[in-house]
C-alpha cells in the first residue's frame, strides 16, 4: 500500500453528455431511491432494434443508439423526450459492414456525445455521423472506407470521447488498430495514431493533469497516453493485467481509478486485485511521463463497472455484485458485502447521499455514502415477464471475455441521470423513474 494526498471530488458538469458522463457519473439534482414495476416508471420508450450503449442528453432530449436487421444492416440514432419518452425523431444509417447480429457480439455499444451542438454517433460498423438537435446530419464519416475494415473480437465497444473541439475515436481492432481525433464541426481528421495492440473493450477517457489533460486507453496488460491535442504518445504503462473492460476514471489531476476483472478466459492471467486501484501521473526530471499505482486493491476486483470514486471512497463492484468501499488515500478496505444487485454491468452512479447500483436484471441497490448502508433495493420489472427480450441472446460474455454481452431475457446496460429521472438503458427500449 502507498500514500496519497487527500484526493479531491471530481468536476460534475450539467447534463448527462456522454458514456459514464466523461468519467464523472454524478447527479447534481435529486432523484428517486424508491420505485417498483407498478410505482414510479414515467414512461418506457420502446427502441427500433437492440443496442448497449447509453443514452445522453442534450436539450430535454435523450439520444440512444441500436441496431436491426439479421447482419446488423441499419442502425438507428432516436431522439426519445425527456418528460413524455414519446419518440421525437428517427435517423436510419446503412450499415457498411454488416454482420451476425446475435449476443456474441457488440449491438450499438459505443455511446455517442453531446454538446450544445447536437449530438455525435458512433456504430461498430464504422459509421461516425453528427446530427443537430432536430436530426439533421451535419456530417457524416465511413471509417472503414477512409481506413479499412474493423476486424475486432467480439465486435467493437469503445464509446466517443469529447473535449470543446474534438471527438475522440478509438478503433481497437486486430490488426492496425488506431486512435482519431475529429474537428466536431466539420468531422475531419485532425490527427491519427497507432491504438495500443492490445484486446480491449474499455472507452478512452480524457484525464486532466497539471500539463493539461492526456487522453488515456486501457487494453489488456497497457494503459496509453495521448496528447490530445496533437495525437503524441506520452507514455505507455505495463505493470497491469486484466484490464480490458473497465475505464479509466479521474479522481484528482494526474490520479485515476482503474479497475481490473479476475482474468477468466484473459490470457496474462495475474493477480487481478493488485491491478485495481488509483493510478498517477507523474513526470521526471528528463520531461518524461511514468504513471505508477499510488496503490493497489488487495481483495477488490471490478467486472464490467468501472471503479468510482465517492465520499473519499473508492467503490468497487466485482461480477457477483459485491461491493467494495475502499479508502480512497490509502486502499485500505473498509467493508464488502454482497448486494441483491446481482451481476452489474453499468457503473455505479452517485448523487451527494447515495450510490445507485443497477443490475443486469433490473434489480437496483441504493447505498448510503456515508456508511454503505442499503437505503433501498428496487425491482425495475418482472423477470418473467421480461424474459426473451433479448433476441438471439446467451448468457453474457464470462469476465474477461469481452464487452457485455446480451443476457437470457431483458438485460440493463446503464444508468444515468437527468434530474428528476433515472434513465435506464435496457437492450430494447429506455425506462424512466421519477418519484
Amino acid at each position: 500500500m502507498g500514500g496519497v494526498a487527500v484526493a479531491e471530488e471530481p468536476v460534475v458538469t450539467a447534463g448527462w453528455s456522454s458514456f459514464q458522463n466523461g468519467g464523472r457519473p454524478v447527479s447534481l439534482g435529486k432523484l428517486p431511491t424508491s420505485w417498483s414495476p407498478e410505482d414510479g416508471v414515467a414512461w418506457k420508450a420502446e427502441m427500433a432494434g437492440y443496442g448497449q450503449s447509453t443514452p445522453v442528453l442534450h436539450d430535454g432530449r435523450l439520444f440512444v443508439t441500436s441496431t436491426s436487421g439479421a447482419n446488423k444492416e441499419v442502425y438507428q440514432l432516436t431522439a426519445i423526450d425527456l418528460v413524455t419518452g414519446e419518440k421525437r425523431w428517427q435517423l436510419d444509417l446503412r450499415n457498411p459492414s454488416p454482420e451476425a447480429n446475435n449476443a456474441y457480439v457488440s449491438r450499438a455499444a459505443p455511446s455517442p456525445v453531446a454538446d450544445g451542438d447536437g449530438v455525435i454517433a458512433l456504430f461498430e460498423g464504422g459509421i461516425c455521423v453528427a446530427v443537430d438537435g432536430e436530426g439533421t446530419v451535419r456530417w457524416q464519416r465511413d471509417l472503414v472506407e477512409a481506413y479499412g475494415p474493423i476486424d475486432a473480437r467480439h465486435g467493437l465497444a469503445a464509446s466517443l470521447e469529447q473535449d470543446a473541439t474534438r471527438v475522440f475515436v478509438w478503433i481497437e481492432r486486430s490488426g492496425d488498430p488506431y486512435v482519431l481525433a475529429l474537428d466536431k464541426k466539420t468531422g475531419e481528421t485532425v490527427w491519427k495514431a497507432p491504438g495500443l495492440g492490445a484486446s480491449g473493450w474499455a472507452s478512452p477517457r480524457l484525464i486532466p493533469t497539471e500539463w493539461g489533460d492526456q487522453l488515456v486507453c486501457s487494453g489488456s496488460g497497457k494503459l496509453v497516453g495521448f496528447d490530445p491535442q496533437a495525437g503524441e504518445r506520452l507514455w505507455e504503462f505495463t505493470e497491469i493485467s486484466n484490464n480490458t473492460t473497465c475505464t479509466p476514471m479521474p479522481v484528482s489531476p494526474g490520479r485515476f481509478l482503474i479497475g481490473a476483472s479476475d482474468g477468466r478466459g484473459e490470457v496474462g492471467g495475474g493477480n487481478a486485485a493488485a491491478s485495481n486501484g488509483v493510478i498517477e501521473i507523474v513526470r521526471d526530471d528528463q520531461g518524461k511521463f511514468a504513471p505508477r499505482f499510488l496503490w493497489r486493491a488487495e481483495r477488490a476486483v471490478s467486472s464490467f463497472a468501472s471503479p468510482v470514486a465517492a465520499a473519499g471512497k473508492a467503490w468497487i463492484v466485482n461480477r457477483a455484485g459485491v461491493l467494495y468501499r475502499l479508502d480512497l488515500e490509502t486502499g485500505e478496505e473498509i467493508s464488502a458485502k454482497r448486494t441483491d444487485a446481482g451481476g452489474v454491468w453499468a457503473t455505479p452512479l452517485i448523487t451527494d447521499e447515495h450510490l445507485y447500483l443497477a443490475g443486469t436484471q433490473g434489480e437496483t441497490s441504493v447505498f448510503s455514502l456515508q456508511d454503505g448502508s442499503l437505503v433501498a433495493h428496487n425491482r425495475l420489472w418482472e423477470s418473467d415477464a421480461a424474459a426473451g427480450a433479448a433476441p438471439g441472446g446467451r448468457e453474457g460474455g464470462g469476465v474477461g471475455q469481452g464487452p457485455p454481452l446480451a443476457g437470457r431475457g431483458a438485460t440493463l446496460y446503464s444508468v444515468s441521470a437527468a434530474p428528476p429521472y433515472l434513465i435506464f438503458r435496457r437492450g430494447d427500449r429506455l425506462i424512466a423513474v421519477k418519484e
